[in-house]
């Protein structure tokens, strides 16, 4: 069995085969077509994360609605598939239409907004260069022909390329007598570009004069259909467009065709001798469901039957993790305490509005969940909609991604890159080595802590989530953490507890010094008798009970007072609890 790794052209998938005359695998997604087709809406936006079939579906309606795509007859290619069991379908739409196909990929790797723009004129060429006939049309007016011209010649204003949608499907239309469809991928691709390159405004107008132009009010227009991973804000880019519907992953329609349903999965690892490990490949790659339908993330899977069957994070590592990495390392307290939840295998409750302005992202928690989201970093269980989006259950999808933030909660919360450096704080403190976990946490606190963070009414509680996300690493099959739970006579702060009895158990108690005057440095002997007092909290509530119930032999209890930058810590060893 021959998976197709990176292979997003439909008539390639079906017909070719790999350099030993092996045929491409094929998960057959044509009725996807039928789905479309009968919900019939004029403009169609489908949000789903990077390389969860988005072009391969959209090149696969491509096939279908033209003719020919270039130079080659559609009418053959989709005998015995899905689609061809329904002959009304196959009669009335396949290669009946013009279709205006773009994607917008290539307008994604500029750092200013003038080349941005040059890439995108080169876009909107390469297409009008696949209708040159219309020149030699005589439908076509002389003044027509002329803006064609300089389109395709890249010497167009700027007007006109706005325009230029609009334009051409009206040309196609005058020349067939039949209304194109339009499709366009990953046209979010140029706006996220834009804003890590800190041209977002100049990007959005120009996106927004082009999309509104050729998909508001166009009568030319038989339907259209968008693919991205994100929803940008309707107000920013889509200023207008009421014939607009959008399904994300938070919506039921579409779900079994973009990503691998488990029947499907199920039915590659049998072909491929792998099926005896699907229990392992749901804990790596399952953990996605839009509305009944439950998905595994398909580039991951192709990739670990092209490597039979070696698990590794496929996905995470081809993904483009800068916007996310940016906008978590900038965050503030509140949505590192919620991380903590994530990585303990807890759920949040988040609301999330699927609408993305991108220019408040820094200012607007809610935009960054959505982001996570929408981009296959979180998966989510619709509580409650509401008429700006949904109260949702958010949890992290997978093993794949949960390593993912792994590395990237211990670069955001310790400003450590080196893993070496952070695995050696980490093992001090599971190893009850108190004098280098203090150095290591001072260095820490001093690199990453900001006044402005621990600056509120709860300053215990932001410190409480820090401990918690420094130790978010922690391999949860060898420990349990938790927090916040009673045990004894009150509620502890933290505990680690080894799975295994012989190893050190551990029990955190965190106070904040309440009185600390940040103009002036701290008495050591009151921070020292503040954290003396926290280690007798742990002893007064008998905290250690949860211990004695999982048969730990050996308990490091540790007091930790905080005060602004500074902090002290005492601890002690026991054996007896």
């Amino acid at each position: 069995m021959q998976p197709p790794i990176g292979v997003s052209d439909f008539h390639k998938l079906i017909q070719f085969r790999d350099t030993k005359g092996n045929p491409y695998s094929f998960v057959d997604k044509t009725l996807f077509i039928k789905e479309l087709l009968d919900n019939a809406i004029d403009v169609t936006l489908i949000t789903r994360p990077r390389r969860f079939g988005k072009t391969l579906n959209m090149s696969m309606l491509h096939y279908f609605l033209a003719p020919e795509v270039d130079g080659i007859t559609t009418q053959a290619l989709f005998q015995n598939l899905n689609i061809s069991r329904y002959k009304e379908y196959m009669d009335r739409y396949q290669g009946k239409y013009p279709v205006v196909y773009i994607t917008f990929k290539d307008v994604g790797r500029e750092s200013n907004f003038e080349t941005a723009y040059n890439s995108f004129c080169k876009v909107i060429s390469r297409i009008y260069a696949k209708y040159q006939y219309l020149l030699s049309s005589e439908t076509l007016a002389s003044h027509q022909k002329k803006i064609f011209e300089s389109i395709l010649e890249e010497r167009a204003t700027p007007s006109s390329i706005q325009s230029s949608l609009l334009d051409l499907t009206r040309l196609l239309y005058l020349h067939h007598g039949v209304k194109p469809w339009v499709l366009i991928d990953e046209y979010d691709t140029p706006i996220q570009t834009a804003y890590m390159g800190k041209y977002y405004k100049e990007m959005i107008i120009l996106m927004r004069g082009f999309l509104s132009a050729g998909l508001k009010d166009n009568t030319s227009l038989e339907q259209a259909v968008l693919t991205g991973i994100l929803r940008v804000s309707k107000e920013s880019i889509f200023s207008g467009l009421n014939n607009l519907k959008t399904y994300s992953l938070l919506h039921p329609r579409y779900g079994e065709h973009f990503g691998f349903t488990e029947k499907e999965v199920t039915h590659l690892l049998s072909q491929s001798g792998l099926n005896q490990n699907l229990e392992t490949i749901k804990e790596w790659y399952n953990g996605y469901q839009v509305g009944e339908s439950i998905i595994y993330n398909p580039w991951s899977i192709v990739n670990y039957i092209k490597e039979q069957g070696k698990l590794n994070a496929y996905w995470v590592n081809i993904s483009d993790n800068a916007l996310v990495k940016e906008l978590l390392f900038k965050s503030h307290t509140n949505l590192k305490i919620h991380f903590e939840s994530l990585l303990q295998d807890k759920s949040i409750e988040i609301f999330i509005d699927e609408h993305i302005t991108f220019d408040n992202f820094e200012s607007n928690e809610s935009a960054i969940w959505s982001l996570l989201l929408m981009s296959g970093y979180l998966k989510a269980n619709v509580i409650e909609e509401r008429s700006q989006g949904a109260l949702c259950q958010l949890l992290i999808p997978n093993k794949e991604v949960k390593d993912l933030f792994r590395i990237l909660i211990v670069r955001w919360l310790s400003g450590v890159d080196s893993p070496t450096v952070f695995n050696q704080f980490i093992d001090n403190l599971l190893l009850g080595n108190m004098e280098d976990f203090s150095t290591h946490l001072q260095t820490i606190m001093l690199q990453t802590v900001s006044v402005y963070d621990i600056k509120g009414k709860e300053p215990e509680k932001f410190f409480h989530g820090f401990m918690l996300g420094l130790i978010a690493s922690i391999d949860l099959k060898k420990y349990i953490i938790d927090s916040n739970k009673e045990s004894g006579l009150g509620r502890f702060d933290i505990i680690i507890i080894p799975k295994d009895p012989s190893k050190l158990g551990i029990i955190i108690e965190i106070k904040s010094n309440k009185n600390h005057d940040p103009k002036k440095l701290n008495d050591p002997k009151q921070l020292k008798a503040l954290a003396e007092k926290a280690l007798e909290q742990i002893d007064m509530q008998r905290y250690s009970t949860v211990f004695a119930q999982h048969q730990i032999k050996k308990l490091l209890k540790i007091g930790i007072v905080f005060s602004g930058k500074e902090f002290e810590v005492v601890h002690r060893i026991e054996t007896k609890f």
